[in-house]
């Protein structure tokens, strides 16, 4: 099979396609022929070794302290069951599935996942490119603004990184929920994102959302762009702020919020559930959320993709479109 190869940290070019053995599937697992994938901001990160600030060591302690342990990137994938393992009984050869790989994988041909993974029947109203762009960014989105906040009918919820992979959902579900939402992104998105329900756009380039005279229940900062002491200016007297992105000087001010109560910073990192995943279709198939991808590449045009992702401009997802079945497909 082809896949994305990296042997070294650095640059999109360290990338390689090459041929490899297709994954061999244990008893609980799932072998699935993919159709798309995506690069995610993640992917970046583990093949740059490009870890936000303090984060940097223990990133490449798990990544692998001198070369990469994960040989082949990506998380999510679309496409059909190839074979299942002698124990799995959701899935059987030909469903058409999406999903995330919990130890990376995904930039190739072929995956295999656990049965009992973040994998689920894919909705009918989704393609392969449009159910691969969900996983990562709709799933976060869910859990954060679902369980970690949770967000009220009414609430004023603020959205940073509005348009990014994370954000383009965080708009859609925190409108789901009743919330009366504000997205900040550079004003090319504002058209899209008042489609997604936004019912404010902020141009982060004309305008600081940390001066402005509104007051939110929640400030949701997808993109690492914002910070607490200038976020509390906006925060109502009992707000949440929650970043993804964070640091030390985070952990401290978030224990200290935690102690003394009032305006809150919340440190949180969701993991990746079939449930979570299976609501996440659920809200696609029911036209509460629609995938945003912000380009396509061919899997042999990887690199482009990653340098795409990089200039942390995209809005929603990169996603890799895998080469279709051939004849020899059944080569190992």
């Amino acid at each position: 099979m082809k896949a994305a190869h990296y042997e070294n940290y650095g640059a999109a070019d360290v990338v390689k396609i090459r041929d490899m053995p297709r994954p061999e599937i244990g008893e609980g697992e799932v072998l699935v022929r993919s159709a798309a994938g995506t690069v995610t901001t993640a992917d970046w990160r583990f093949r740059a070794s490009a870890f936000p600030g303090a984060l940097w060591l223990p990133g490449r302690l798990m990544a692998g302290p001198l070369a990469p342990r994960r040989k082949v990137l990506g998380s999510e994938f679309a496409g059909q069951v190839d074979s299942v393992g002698a124990n799995v009984s959701r899935f059987k050869p030909g469903d058409r599935v999406f999903g995330m790989s919990p130890k990376f994988g995904a930039h190739a041909e072929y995956i295999a996942v656990p049965e009992t993974g973040a994998i689920a029947h894919m909705p009918e109203n989704l393609d392969f490119a449009d159910a691969a762009a969900l996983p990562f960014g709709a799933v976060c989105a869910l859990v954060f603004l679902r369980d970690f906040a949770p967000v009220q009918p009414g609430q004023k919820v603020l959205v940073g990184g509005a348009s990014g992979g994370v954000g383009v959902y965080g708009v859609q579900i925190a409108k789901h929920f009743g919330a009366e939402v504000t997205a900040v992104a550079s004003a090319r998105n504002h058209d899209l994102l008042q489609s997604l329900g936004a019912d404010h756009v902020i141009d982060y380039r004309k305008q600081d959302v940390t001066r402005g005279g509104k007051e939110f229940d929640l400030v949701f900062d997808t993109a690492g762009t914002l910070k607490f002491g200038a976020v509390r200016r906006i925060l109502k007297s009992d707000g949440i702020f929650l970043p993804l992105e964070f640091g030390i000087a985070d952990a401290f001010a978030a224990l200290w919020t935690s102690v003394f109560g009032g305006k809150k910073l919340l440190l949180r990192v969701n993991g990746d559930s079939q449930a979570d995943l299976e609501a996440v279709r659920d809200l696609a198939a029911s036209g509460a959320i629609r995938a945003i991808i912000d380009s396509r590449y061919q899997l042999a045009d990887i690199v482009d993709a990653y340098r795409r992702v990089e200039t942390r401009h995209k809005t929603g997802s990169v996603v890799i479109d895998m080469p279709a079945p051939s004849a020899d497909a059944a080569d190992a």
